[in-house]
């Protein structure tokens, strides 16, 4: 019997999984064919080959050796190094479990790591995942293929966390410290945490960083439906409250407000791209939007 019912609940995420290929590489194939590789530069640049000299060719690009023994000029022409390492740094706290609308936001977030991590290995690049709630739950070192891309989804669905709370400094650190070579690292969380704006300096030194702050629009205001008794999904603190109340009700969406622009003002501040995500809104168009300003401010 107990075989049976591993047999069904693996079955089940199996399938959960397969939906999410099927949507995020419709997604990635219909809106980000070409941006990503343009999105994201390679490690620096490597000889290819010299060539004859032409008209209008950059003259500091001449090989003098070899335009010495040849009598006449030569350029030496280099190619991009494209590979990168893509690691995904993902929040397991508690509070993402939450999802007023059809998506948890840890759901929210396996669809974007799944749409990041097929645009990677499209372009022949590497992707890494790091787990985490107030300490590391789980360590995906880089590597390419469909298969462990749907790995890497499949933990970030249904890995079952040791911890509740939440640790964004203990997670730079840990990233920080397994990847040697400069990476693109997104950060996804709702960013419920202490005082992480040291270690997301450090990082940004280091590699690419970009902040995904995942939000359900429930967490933003509270509805007018009288006494509600609320729980920190982290702490277990519970406390009762009046939604009745207008202030109350103002009150809390102006906290809620102050955090989304405090922690965008802290990657901002810290020359962090930062991209914001509801639960109750298609994130396929911010994205594109967000690769967008990328390339465009690539090319100034």
């Amino acid at each position: 019997m107990k075989k049976e019912k591993t047999s069904e609940i693996t079955k089940e995420i199996l399938k959960k999984v397969r939906q999410i290929e099927i949507r995020t590489k419709h997604l990635v194939n219909d809106s980000l064919t070409g941006q990503y590789h343009s999105v994201f530069k390679g490690r620096g640049m490597d000889f290819d080959e010299v060539r004859e000299y032409s008209p209008g060719d950059e003259v500091r690009t001449i090989d003098w050796n070899v335009t010495a023994r040849a009598g006449r000029p030569f350029i030496k022409k280099f190619t991009e190094e494209r590979e990168l390492t893509i690691l995904l740094v993902v929040d397991l706290s508690a509070s993402g479990n939450f999802g007023s609308h059809q998506q948890s936001k840890r759901e929210m977030a396996a669809e974007l790591a799944s749409v990041l991590a097929f645009s990677a290995i499209r372009n022949n690049d590497k992707v890494g995942l790091v787990l985490f709630t107030d300490k590391i739950e789980q360590y995906i070192p880089p590597k390419k293929g469909r298969l462990h891309v749907l790995r890497v989804i499949r933990e970030i669905l249904f890995l079952k966390p040791t911890s509740q709370g939440t640790n964004i400094n203990e997670a730079l650190r840990f990233a920080n410290k397994v990847t040697n070579r400069k990476s693109v690292m997104f950060l996804l969380s709702d960013f419920f945490a202490d005082d992480y704006k040291t270690e997301v300096r450090l990082a940004a030194r280091r590699h690419d960083l970009i902040g995904v702050m995942i939000h359900d629009p429930s967490e933003m205001n509270l509805p007018n439906i009288g006494l509600l008794t609320l729980e920190d999904s982290e702490t277990g603190e519970q406390f009762e409250v009046d939604t009745s109340n207008s202030r109350l009700r103002n009150q809390f969406s102006d906290i809620a407000t102050e955090n989304l622009e405090t922690t965008r003002k802290l990657f901002n501040s810290s020359g962090v791209d930062f991209l914001d995500l509801s639960t109750s809104r298609p994130y396929m168009p911010e994205v594109v939007r967000f690769f967008q300003t990328r390339i465009h401010r690539r090319k100034k």
